[in-house]
Formats: C-alpha cells, sequence, structure tokens
C-alpha cells in the first residue's frame, strides 16, 4: 500500500500536469485561431481598399475618357456647324449672283427642284 500510495499522488501530479497542459494547449490554440481570424480580416480589409483604389482609379480613367470623347464630339459638331453656315453662306451667294446674271434660268432651276422635292415627299 506504501507504493500505491505514493504512486496514487504521482499518478495524480501527472494527471493534473497533464489537464494543465491541455488547457494552456487549448488556450494556445483558441488565441492563434483568434490571431489568425484577425489577420483574414485585415487581409480582407485591404484588398478591400486595393479593388476600391483600382475601382476609383477605372472610373476615373472612365470619366475621363467620357469627357474627353463628350469634348471631342463638341468640337467636330461646332466644325459641322460652322462648316454648314460656310456653305449656305456660299450658295445663298451663288443664288444671289445667279439671280442677277440669269434671273430667268435660277427661277425654272428654283421651280424644277421644287417640283422634285415635292413629287418625292408625297410618296
Amino acid at each position: 500500500m506504501n507504493t500505491a500510495s505514493t504512486a496514487s499522488p504521482g499518478a495524480r501530479e501527472t494527471a493534473k500536469d497533464a489537464r494543465q497542459t491541455g488547457e494552456r494547449s487549448s488556450t494556445d490554440i483558441h488565441d492563434d485561431l483568434q490571431k489568425l481570424r484577425d489577420e483574414f480580416h485585415r487581409l480582407a480589409d485591404q484588398v478591400a481598399e486595393i479593388f476600391a483604389g483600382r475601382g476609383n482609379a477605372a472610373w476615373r480613367r472612365a470619366k475621363s475618357t467620357v469627357d474627353e470623347a463628350f469634348a471631342e464630339a463638341q468640337d467636330k459638331g461646332r466644325d459641322a456647324a460652322s462648316a454648314v453656315r460656310e456653305v449656305s453662306d456660299n450658295f445663298i451667294d451663288a443664288l444671289d449672283e445667279s439671280l442677277k446674271t440669269r434671273p430667268y434660268t435660277t427661277l425654272a432651276l428654283v421651280a424644277g427642284i421644287a417640283f422634285l422635292f415635292g413629287a418625292t415627299w408625297r410618296r
């Protein structure tokens, strides 16, 4: 019994040490998992910031491209309007000159053109 009594406190001591080691290991694993979760959250936030930054940059580039295209279209529209004004001014000048030099011929041409427009318009 003497050996049983000494073995028993030794076994109890070993069991106690094992339990404490298990509890520490469990706590350490829990802490490590929590740290890992925190790291994943931080990484996810960083990735989100990167994508947001790239998204904003892409939006700025797209907006810039649209603004440039719009400005170019406005410039071309102004150029086209200017060209139409110039052509109409030239046409009016040519018509005035034609009326002065050949009034009957000009009137006949205008009447013929008006007849053609009227005939095609009715169809």
